[in-house]
């Protein structure tokens, strides 16, 4: 599904509009002198109704067949017949041997980063106390949660490890993975042995809207989650959007991969390219932005990234991001780059001019930034700490990227003493007797009536 339904969005521009440069589609959006920016952006296209639709009657058909509607659904989704979706825990194990012991230092290495920030992230718990009324105040982690990752494409550990291990570090009894299998029905022994790092409790091969749906409502296979976290295609961002309020899941839709690149003249154009490149070649439906005023670097900029798509493996999934949703903006400097992005509010941004900050400190909406020419996304993507599962589509207007929070509720106790229940009391009769609600006024007043009769003996 295309984000950007009219193409390379000629109908939406201010200015000049430059087609394929050397076999690459990035429409040039000049913004320089326009008041109303807003108004000359191009905007995505909303979802469809007709992929609600199609999710819904999955979501419907697993909550009342269960298994069956699986089995339905991985045949004619994945091309895999199967009964049994769970991965037995032993194979689980065995994977984390099976994979190139460089591969596996590194999965540990991001293991470790990724469990030491979140670590820090934990709430403490807290006690306010006033007028002899004492709260206690504490995040209570989830029960069990479910986490999805993305294949089918591909292969992804690392998100393995960013769903999983926030959610372990928050204290969740029970962490889920669902992952579609591969043609074969198996899971990728990187996939396995990253849940094995993970310390996940329960693998099974299903993806797609049906995963989601069996985590939210159970199967005879699949035990309901309190959770359900991760990225993936449209398809399942909508699916997690209909079970919310059935199962907790994050405000951010995270769908397709999303960049917008800000940079000048100081920079290799070739570090912008790569970068542009870099969340393009996650497929289709995704976003891929440059902002810069100076003209020269966008030229450079766009040359770097044909010269750079013509040796990728992955060519014609970048160049379909590209051709839907490759943007050079135009603006006329640093604050308006980042009134771009606000409006954007993309889920990577990342800043590469000669004065980060001028920009950075404009800016109220993007999932992850990433400041200076030596921190590249990527890092971001695997070992820096935070987790990669970020807002896409505008959620980054109001949520942020996966963190401990995501797995616990806020809780507190209440406990009020002589002088507490003498203070507050009459307050709250006189409030309750303002609502008509009789019993909640005779609560307090009972139990001070008692306090006195107390008091007097």
């Amino acid at each position: 599904m295309s984000r950007f339904p009219h193409g390379p969005c000629k109908p939406f521009v201010a200015g000049t509009y430059r087609p394929v440069v050397l076999g690459v589609v990035l429409s040039r959006v000049d913004l320089r002198g326009v008041a109303d920016i807003a108004d000359r952006l191009p905007r995505p296209e909303p979802v469809s109704e007709g992929s609600v639709a199609a999710v819904r009657e999955i979501i419907d058909a697993v909550r009342a067949e269960g298994d069956a509607a699986l089995a339905r659904y991985t045949e004619q989704f994945d091309g895999v017949v199967s009964s049994s979706w769970q991965v037995p825990s032993a194979e689980v194990a065995a994977a984390r041997d099976r994979v190139d012991s460089s591969l596996r230092a590194a999965l540990e290495a991001a293991a470790a980063a990724i469990a030491e920030f979140h670590r820090e992230q934990v709430p403490r718990e807290q006690t306010h106390k006033r007028q002899g009324i004492t709260i206690r105040s504490w995040d209570q982690p989830v029960g069990r949660a479910g986490c999805y990752v993305p294949g089918g494409r591909a292969a992804y550990p690392s998100t393995v490890l960013m769903t999983a291990i926030p959610a372990r570090e928050a204290g969740v009894d029970q962490v889920v993975l669902c992952v579609p299998p591969g043609p074969d029905g198996q899971v990728a022994d990187v996939t396995l042995a990253a849940a094995a790092i993970a310390e996940v409790d329960e693998v099974y091969a299903v993806g797609g809207a049906q995963a989601v749906a069996a985590m939210a409502y159970g199967t005879e296979s699949v035990s309901a989650v309190d959770v359900i976290v991760g990225p993936g295609n449209v398809y399942v961002a909508i699916a997690k959007q209909l079970v919310a309020g059935s199962v907790g899941v994050p405000a951010a839709f995270a769908g397709p991969s999303e960049v917008v690149v800000v940079a000048d003249g100081t920079v290799p154009a070739e570090y912008a390219a790569i970068d542009l490149i870099v969340q393009a070649e996650h497929g289709p439906d995704g976003l891929a932005w440059l902002i810069t005023w100076d003209p020269e670097a966008a030229d450079a900029v766009e040359e770097a990234v044909a010269k750079l798509l013509s040796d990728s493996a992955r060519r014609d999934d970048i160049a379909s991001t590209f051709d839907r949703s490759g943007h050079i903006v135009l603006v006329d400097g640093p604050e308006a780059s980042a009134e771009v992005v606000n409006l954007i509010a993309p889920e990577h941004l990342q800043v590469m001019t000669e004065a980060p900050e001028a920009v950075i400190s404009r800016v109220r909406n993007a999932g992850a930034i990433f400041s200076g020419p030596l921190a590249p996304a990527s890092i971001g993507d695997y070992v820096a700490g935070p987790s990669h599962v970020l807002p896409t589509n505008g959620t980054a207007r109001f949520a942020g990227a996966l963190s401990v929070r995501d797995f616990t509720k806020p809780m507190h106790e209440i406990s009020v003493d002589s002088e507490g229940l003498a203070a507050v009391g009459p307050h709250v009769a006189a409030i309750a007797d303002a609502e008509g609600l009789d019993a909640h006024a005779q609560s307090v007043r009972l139990r001070r009536a008692a306090q006195k009769g107390t008091e007097n003996e």
